[in-house]
């Protein structure tokens, strides 16, 4: 949904992010809190956002002037690479028109290809210039940017790929959660009663999971018929297979809720007792914050495997396992679904750990310091007050990949 900007707007803060929503939900929470503390987003991103759009319910943007900049991938053939390289100018060009227009107080990055003109632009232009990083592994995007940038937010305490001379500048935030998960944190966990209904989330990023439609069908059917009943489903499915997944699961007699995206995600986050997802960051922030255990199966083709380490870093603490796509049959996700049905105190443990990767204040921490590298003094400045990890517990966390 685009706005106009107007000149009379409020002091103006852009957001530059890739039009998915693992990059605009943490876009989104920041705007949340700048708009609360007198600020005007600006998002500058692509044309994907009319699919978020269309499915995701949000408030923030509602009232956040949206532009689209032009850009292109990296990669491919020659003439394809002169193609996507005339994007990019395109991209730059748009971009420090919008910019010279809008005379932000700030521009913040949050990754995804879409970004690199925006962000180009801003370091080229603006004095104040600032990156925000999602996932266990710096993103292409944002490794390019680093070094030019002022402060650079990091989801985890140590973040692979991040260049040595921009470590002085980076700050452990964590990512920030739209209003509606992070209330989540105030609701505690009630773990399945011991022979009583177990309810499963399953979802697969913002396109859903293919191989969660095969899956998780076939684990459910070959669980024992007294497991089986007590199983309650909520899935997540691409479009096109949301008719054959509700019919297998109701050939199997079950209460299954089948759809191509939940715009409830904290609602049925609240009442999960075990989700099955991708390990996306978003993903990852709002199971922390919601502390759902979880079977996470990251996506293979995820770039430098950010998607692993995400995941990883849940299973080290205990708030969960990783399960890698290619051992992800049904044969294996049965017998933990058998195993978690008769331990809901292991649940109830997971859910307890991970809850230590959580920093629900994320986005007010992230707008402290925008705000303080831009020089201006918040108008509600809020501490990150989430409990930090044991110190062995942040050794583990922070390992550095071989």
């Amino acid at each position: 949904m685009s706005q106009h900007f107007t000149q009379s707007s409020p002091r103006i803060i852009v957001l530059a992010a890739g039009g998915t929503g693992g990059h605009l939900f943490p876009a989104e929470a920041l705007a949340e809190v700048l708009l609360a503390r007198g600020y005007q987003p600006v998002l500058l991103t692509d044309n994907r956002f009319d699919d978020y759009a269309s499915h995701e319910a949000y408030d923030a943007f509602s009232r956040t002037p949206v532009y689209r900049v032009a850009s292109a991938r990296s990669g491919g053939s020659f003439s394809v690479r002169i193609r996507n390289a005339l994007g990019i100018v395109q991209g730059v060009v748009q971009a420090l028109k919008m910019l010279k227009s809008l005379t932000p107080v700030a521009v913040i990055g949050f990754g995804g290809y879409p970004s690199f003109p925006t962000m180009l632009a801003a370091v080229l232009r603006c004095d104040i210039t600032l990156l925000q990083e999602q996932n266990s592994v710096l993103g292409r995007t944002n490794r390019i940017l680093a070094p030019m940038v002022k402060a650079l937010a990091l989801t985890y305490p140590v973040t692979r790929r991040l260049p040595s001379r921009v470590k002085a500048r980076a700050v452990h935030i964590g990512n920030p959660v739209r209003a509606q998960v992070k209330a989540l944190a105030e609701i505690p966990y009630a773990p399945p009663v011991e022979g009583g209904i177990l309810k499963l989330l399953v979802i697969g990023g913002s396109q859903g999971a293919k191989i969660f439609s095969e899956v998780v069908p076939k684990a459910v059917e070959a669980l024992p018929e007294e497991v089986r009943r007590r199983i309650r489903i909520d899935q997540q499915c691409r479009r096109d297979e949301v008719d054959e997944v509700r019919a297998r699961y109701e050939a199997l007699g079950l209460q299954a809720d089948i759809q191509p995206f939940f715009n409830d995600m904290s609602a049925r986050l609240a009442s999960a007792h075990l989700v099955i997802a991708r390990a996306g960051a978003s993903t990852v922030s709002e199971l922390s914050v919601a502390g759902r255990p979880a079977i996470l199966v990251p996506l293979p083709s995820a770039a430098d495997q950010h998607q692993y380490y995400n995941a990883q870093a849940v299973e080290d603490i205990g708030g969960g396992v990783v399960m890698p796509q290619s051992g992800f049959t049904a044969e294996a996700l049965s017998a933990k679904l058998i195993a978690y049905s008769h331990l809901p105190a292991t649940l109830h443990e997971a859910s307890r750990q991970i809850r230590l990767l959580a920093r629900p204040r994320a986005a007010e921490a992230l707008a402290d310091l925008l705000l303080k590298t831009a020089g201006c003094a918040p108008e509600h400045p809020q501490e990150n007050t989430a409990p930090q990890p044991p110190m062995v517990l942040r050794e583990i966390l922070v390992k550095e990949a071989v």
